[in-house]
């Protein structure tokens, strides 16, 4: 009974707050946003440390390149299933072009989901430098990731040279956002394209492969949150 009581309590004390939470939840669209928000953080948290796990063990075994393949599916296999979410892709064939470089709209954080559905293996991610320091910095330098320092022009072009050589002989796919930050709009739209992504291809002698995602400001906008399909399609490559 002593090791029951030791057991119940503190998953009482966890699950407590999670049952008000959910019960505001379920009484507003305002509730209902904060607790899916908080969903898909819990599940981007979990995923992140699974992958420092993963990044450890798969570099000890030689397969490195393939970590945010396993983390992304991972991340994608809880989120979608806790938000009730689906990502439909594409040309999925057209994303298993390598060495390459895969370059998406930015619309939101949300991105992260399409992208736990379609990354392909033998790929790295280029991020501004800032990540570093969120809970997904460990397993993103651990698993390959570019880092990029956007305030500082001669520390981003030694990145992307660097970025371009690593592609280049390692036979791997880099994934970039040449629009260089979120935009995401009830009528779609683009930023303009900044042109790293563009001299890194044509440095590296690689082609590009547009990754398109549909506009979902339906599922998710400030304030909102819902449930629902999203649509992306990978490109013939350029």
């Amino acid at each position: 009974m002593c090791i029951l009581a030791c057991i119940v309590k503190p998953l009482a004390y966890i699950s407590l707050p999670l049952i008000v939470f959910r019960s505001i939840a379920s009484s507003s669209p305002t509730g209902r946003y904060y607790w899916r928000l908080t969903v898909f953080l819990g599940s981007l948290v979990v995923a992140s440390t699974w992958g420092v796990v993963v990044a450890v063990g798969m570099t000890l075994v030689g397969h490195r390149n393939d970590v945010n393949f396993v983390v992304a599916r991972t991340f994608y296999a809880i989120a979608s299933y806790a938000l009730d979410i689906t990502v439909e892709v594409e040309g999925e064939e057209h994303l298993q072009t390598r060495p390459a470089v895969m370059v998406g709209n930015h619309q939101s954080m949300l991105d992260i989901l399409y992208l736990g559905r379609m990354f392909p293996k033998k790929a790295a991610i280029m991020a501004k430098r800032e990540l570093q320091w969120t809970p997904l910095g460990p397993w993103m330098f651990m698993s390959g990731a570019v880092f990029i320092d956007r305030g500082n022009s001669s520390n981003a072009r030694m990145s992307l040279e660097t970025a371009g050589q690593k592609v280049k002989s390692k036979g791997i796919s880099l994934m970039m956002y040449p629009e260089g930050t979120r935009h995401c709009q009830e009528e779609p739209s683009l930023l303009p394209f900044k042109k790293g992504a563009f001299h890194l291809a044509v440095q590296a002698g690689i082609p590009i492969i547009p990754v398109v995602c549909e506009n979902y400001w339906r599922l998710y906008h400030k304030g909102v949150f819902d449930t629902g399909t999203i649509k992306l399609r990978g490109m013939l490559s350029l």
